[in-house]
């Protein structure tokens, strides 16, 4: 007799589970943005409402007048002996200290005060006594370049003019504008950092770039102040009015300044 098979077990039916859907996290780059600019605010600073504007015409007139009473005669800081190896300072002074380029001019200037002297010494030469300035090769080599264009196309004289200075190698309108004033007394701005953020600070002049800042302060400086007014202001930037904890509490003109970062 033919044998009867048995059924097949029936299937189980496979039942899944529905999971709530989570929502998605926010991005790193969103968490991290929140997590900065909370660290970013600064307790007991309260963040200005607008657009800050510069301190009027009499504040001006004061602020340079207390800078006057107090240091009549500002100087630059850089070692010089005439207007040669003025330029030729400003030019090492480029993103570096004043105290680090005069350690390293003055056994400079000891043999090579003209731009005479400076070529015979050559290049490599000059390199070896810059050594210590930051990008020392690029600027020993402008130094070299400068003092042959001097001899060259000027008789060996810095030209008096800010436009010719700024076509000498290595040399931008700051260091020109630097020059135009120590060398030939000329009422000229030099912006450099501590000058930028003073202006922007106090505020006196309000700009995003330096010639904006030299601009503005162009229009708004008493011309009985304008000779000085960059050597006040940049002392008064790398002395008092410091980039991270200025010490308002020495400041001249606290009461006069309106920045959120003021301490007093």
């Amino acid at each position: 007799m033919p044998v009867k098979k048995s059924p097949a077990p029936a299937k189980k039916k496979r039942v899944t589970k529905k999971v709530p859907l989570r929502k998605a996290a926010p991005a790193k780059s969103t968490v991290a943005k929140r997590v900065v600019k909370a660290a970013a605010k600064k307790p007991g600073v309260k963040k200005p409402r607008g657009r800050r504007r510069p301190v009027g015409p009499e504040a001006v007139h004061e602020i340079f007048a207390r800078f006057q009473k107090d240091n009549p005669e500002p100087k630059g800081e850089l070692e010089h002996v005439n207007a040669f190896t003025l330029l030729v300072a400003v030019v090492l002074s480029a993103q570096a200290t004043d105290v680090g380029v005069n350690k390293a001019t003055r056994a400079l200037f000891a043999i090579a005060d003209t731009p005479e002297k400076m070529v015979a010494l050559g290049e490599e030469r000059i390199r070896d006594y810059v050594k210590t300035i930051g990008l020392f090769r690029t600027k020993a080599k402008n130094v070299f370049l400068l003092s042959q264009e001097l001899i060259e196309k000027y008789g060996s004289e810095v030209p008096p003019s800010r436009e010719i200075l700024e076509t000498l190698p290595g040399v931008g309108r700051k260091t020109a504008n630097v020059v135009m004033n120590m060398a030939f007394g000329e009422p000229t701005i030099a912006v450099d950092t501590h000058l930028f953020r003073v202006s922007n600070r106090i505020p006196l002049a309000i700009g995003k770039t330096p010639l904006a800042i030299e601009l503005g302060l162009e229009k708004i400086i008493p011309a009985e102040f304008k000779r000085h007014a960059h050597h006040w202001l940049i002392l008064h930037g790398r002395y008092i009015c410091k980039a991270r904890r200025p010490e308002c509490e020495r400041c001249l003109i606290s009461d006069i300044c309106t920045s959120p970062e003021k301490t007093i």
